[in-house]
Formats: structure tokens, sequence, C-alpha cells
């Protein structure tokens, strides 16, 4: 069967009531020892703890998983490294180089999480979804989503009107609960391939239908659940919606905008006949919360772990006000033109006319309820200096942190470190350099820059090019292997303009030049590029640039006869 979770036009609504589940997939469960890991134990009851848990597998098999040795909020293993550790659920965990190279993981799901969205159709269940799971994998979560409407136009030749969402059209019933049960099959083997956090988006608009979901998820296959409801009652929202999203989804294809948008609202019906709200007292079991017209109320009934909690605490920050996120990098530095990184250096003569520059560019877009967000860095502050409106400073903004790397070229780190530079090129993404940070990290620490972001409305970050990389991977959705290789060029503004499911962008390059500091991932690690090397960019000691060992941006490279020169990157 072709995976319809691939699809581009995840936009649909569907329900399965009377779902017959018979799954059927197993899990490998490998142990390993000496190396240390720490797994949260905040979804574990005290018996687990101690006697170790017992869940089924999709086949539902009961699986043992023995006890793990206790500390405090944690389980404590350990495994040989380098190795490949294959944990319950067959998950994957590499390790490899030295042991504090690689950092731990922030984010360990020791149950599997089902997300079930509630609600009618243009109630933003889809965008909820994708929103979320674009969050949770960011943080190092695995999440997927599994859009029920997806399936339905897999298995159907092509739409025809309304009538096929009549609770009495029993073919269709048919079909839309075939399709649904196909969407949870795979949801079971997704999880016992490794996944962990599954949003399962349908519209699940009856008790009934809800019922059979927990009794699958929670009493047969082990796994934690949390149903998300998205109600609104605010027709121009609901318009807006259909109008944006609904009457461009491929049911639509070839059908003018009236026709498409009046059957729509008959679709909508057929489900408010059947549409039963979820409720505190019939449906107490149940850990679910509601999102009552995008955010102006939240009730939350039950939640359970830390899992559920956070993402929670996420859903109560987002917001679908219009609004534009402007992204740049400060101006060049002394040292991004020697090729040495981290420090706290001033801005280069060509990185003060780019302040002036930004500012003149910022005042001429007329943009209204700006803020500016900055960094702790002096050259970041200088950047932002002529900008007329208001500025806050983050420390959670400041570039990563080199460690003993700090003011370093890599040629230096090459000679120096030559086990950490070819380390750092195996895994960018997972390595920490030495008394310093990895991505992954910087990732950790911006989670509270993106939870404010998502609050707000137009503002200007002026950061480094690490802490820009992680932002646009949280914005463009982009998996942690290529997070640490995105392109940040200096002297560019890049525009993020939130849409239906996703985010446009824009690249605006101001017209002061300065050096390239990216660095493509090298074919081989360890090997640096011979345009990188001392000889093809003369002196770079602090000493011959202005006479103090101050550094900047993390950014390597060289210095050359041509105005726009290259460098590689953090």
């Amino acid at each position: 069967m072709v995976d319809p979770r691939n699809s581009a036009n995840n936009n649909g609504d569907e329900d399965c009531h009377g779902l017959n589940m018979d799954p059927d997939s197993s899990t490998t469960i490998i142990t390993t020892s000496t190396f240390p890991i720490s797994i949260p134990t905040s979804d574990l009851s005290e018996d687990e703890q101690q006697h170790g848990r017992r869940r089924r597998s999709s086949s539902g098999s009961l699986i043992e998983i023995p006890p793990i040795t206790t500390t405090t909020n944690t389980y404590s293993t350990s495994v040989t490294s380098p190795i490949s550790i294959c944990c319950y659920r067959s998950r994957h965990v590499q390790l490899c180089g030295r042991d504090n190279s690689i950092g731990e993981r922030a984010n360990y799901v020791n149950t599997p999480h089902i997300i079930a969205m509630v609600g009618l159709p243009a109630r933003g269940k889809t965008y909820i979804a994708k929103k979320l799971s674009r969050y949770l994998n960011w943080i190092g979560i695995n999440t997927k989503v599994f859009n029920v409407g997806e399936y339905r136009r897999q298995a159907t030749s092509a739409y025809k009107n309304h009538d096929f969402f009549r609770g009495d059209n029993k073919t269709a019933m048919a079909i839309r609960t075939k399709c649904a049960q196909e969407a949870l099959d795979d949801v079971s083997q997704w999880i016992d391939n490794g996944g962990e956090v599954a949003v399962f988006d349908a519209t699940n608009t009856t008790r009934e239908r809800r019922r059979f979901i927990y009794d699958w998820i929670v009493k047969k296959m082990g796994y934690k659940l949390f149903f998300v409801e998205s109600i609104c009652d605010d027709p121009s929202i609901v318009a807006q919606n259909i109008l944006e999203v609904k009457v461009n989804s491929p049911d639509y294809r070839g059908m003018n905008k009236e026709k498409a948008l009046e059957d729509f609202l008959h679709r909508i019906e057929h489900y408010q006949e059947q549409y039963e709200a979820m409720d505190e007292d019939t449906e107490a079991v149940y850990s679910f919360m509601k999102i009552i017209n995008t955010g102006e109320k939240i009730v939350v009934h039950k939640h359970e772990g830390h899992i559920q909690s956070r993402i929670v605490y996420y859903l109560m920050n987002i917001h679908i006000t219009p609004r534009t996120i402007y992204l740049t990098r400060h101006g060049e530095t002394d040292f991004n033109q020697m090729g040495r990184i981290g420090g706290d250096s001033d801005l280069s003569a060509r990185g003060k006319i780019y302040g002036k520059a930004l500012a003149k560019y910022i005042q001429e877009q007329n943009i209204p309820n700006l803020r500016v967000w900055t960094s702790w860095m002096k050259r970041t502050i200088q950047t932002a200096s002529g900008i007329d409106a208001p500025q806050e400073r983050w420390k959670a903004l400041n570039e990563i942190d080199a460690g003993i790397c700090e003011e370093m070229t890599y040629e230096e780190i090459a000679e120096r470190f030559p086990q950490e530079f070819s380390a750092r090129d195996l895994s960018k993404f997972s390595y920490r350099y030495p008394r310093g940070e990895s991505y992954e990290d910087l990732v950790a620490r911006l989670e509270p820059v993106i939870m404010e972001l998502e609050r707000q409305e137009n503002v200007l970050v002026i950061g480094h090019q690490a802490v820009l990389r992680c932002l646009l991977a949280y914005f463009l959705d982009k998996p942690s292997d290529e997070l640490p290789y995105l392109q940040v060029p200096l002297h560019t503004v890049i525009k993020l303009t939130p849409v239906a499911y996703g985010c446009r962008v824009e690249y605006v390059k101001i017209p002061v030049e300065a050096v390239d500091t990216h660095r493509s991932k090298p074919v081989k690690p360890g090997y640096l590029d011979p345009k990188f090397k001392r000889e093809n960019f003369g002196d770079s000691s602090p000493e011959a640039i202005f006479g103090s060992p101050e550094a900047d941006h993390v950014g390597v490279g060289m210095l050359t006869k041509s105005p726009l020169t290259s460098v590689p990157s953090a």
C-alpha cells in the first residue's frame, strides 16, 4: 500500500467509528553494558521501577522489560561505547567517539504516546497536529502525524460530494473505517520500529470511537493516550480556515471555490449531527485538553507525565495571528575575517555598515509592533543599535559554546585536537565541544525562545550562525542531521511567514559585502580543505588584527583578495 503519510496535502478530517483492529508486528530487545545512560522515570509507576515494565507488542504478545537500577528521577543502565543500542521498541541510539563528546539525550520517552485529535472539520486539527509534530521532533522526540484523510484519498478513486460523509452512507462508512484501521495499524508498526509519539489526526467525534481508541491504545497496547480537542464557534475563524485550506484540498481539485465551499459546509453538517464533545464526567478516565477558539480558553483534564505536560504547555502558547519573524546574524566581525571561533568581539568596518543598512531596511518595511531580540554578545547589540524599536537581550541567544576550542581556527583545532576535529564531522549535531556545548544542547537552551516566539507578533532576532540554524530548523521542520549545515549567510535577512501548515521563507540579501562562513559537510571526517589553511589567508592572530586576544563568531576560514570569501561554519 502507498504510504499516504508522505503526501504534502495532509488537510483532511476523517472519522472511523466501530473499528475492529487486528495489528500484527513485533519488538526486539537487546541489552548491553558499560556506558552510562540516564532515562527519565516520570512516566513509570513505583512498581515498574522496582520490578520492570510489562507492555504488549502490536501483535498483542506480552513483553517483559527488566527492572533497571534507579537513581533520583532517572533509570540508570550502561552500554559499551562505541556501539549501537537497540532499546525496547527497537529504538536505535548511536553512540560514538569518547564518552563526553556525545551529550545525554534531553527528552527520553519511556512509554510511547498517541495524541488523538478531536473536533469538527475546519477547526485547525491538522494545523495543531503538524505544529506539535514539528516541535516534538525539534526537541528530539521521534514524532509522526498519521492523517486519516490521506488514507481515505488513497483508498477511493475520486471524491464526488458531501454525501460520502453522511452517517447513513454504509458503503462510505465501511471505507472510512477500513482506512482508519490501516492508519492505526501503521501507528503500531511505526512505534514498534522506533517511533515515540504518534499524532492520530482524525475527527474522533463520538464517545464510542474514543472509547475504542482508549481500549486499543491503553488497555491492549500499553501506550499512553492524550486527546486534543479543538473547539471553535467563531464563524470568522472557521470561514478563514475553509477558504485558505479546505477548498484547496485534493478533494476539490478542479472545482470552483463557491461550489467547494458549499459542499464542505454540508460535510461539516453531517459531522455535527454525530458530534459529542469531550466531557469531564462521562469521560473522566481519559487524559485530554480542549483548545477553545484557537487558545482563547484552555481546559486540561488529567494529563499524565512530562511529555503530556510539555505538549499542554506548547499548545497553550501557539496562536494564529498573522505575523512575520525576521532572522539575521550580527554584522561581520574581525574574527569572521580571521576564521576564529567563539569570543565576544566588535564588528568589523563592514559589519558596522551592515548595522546601519539593516536599520534602514527595517524602517522601510514599516513593521507594526516590532520587537528586536539580541543575545548578550557585543556584536549583536552593536548590530541592533540603530534600530528604532523596543529591544530585549536574551542570554539564551548567545552563540554555541566551543569550550576549549574557543578563539581557535579550524586548522589549530585539527593540529592540537585531531580526534575532536574528526569527531565533530562524524556527528555534528550531537558532538559536544570539551567543556562546551553541542547543537543538541543549544536546541534545549533555545526552547524558551521558541515558546516566546510563538506568543509574539512581529519579531526581529539578531543572533549567531549556530543559534539561527536551530531556530530555522524548527520553523522549516528540518531533521537534526541537516540542522548543523543550514545556510545562514552574513548580511542577509531571513523572513519567515507562517502559512497554513508550514512557513514561507524568503532570503533578503543586504548589499554589504562579507565573508561566507558556510562549510558544507566534508566527505571525509577530519578533512580540512586547503583553502582554510593559514597560508591562504595570512596571519590570523588576534595581535595581527587589533592587538588583543578577543574573538568573535563561530566560523573558520580564509580572507582572500576576493571581496566575498569563504570560511567554514560553526
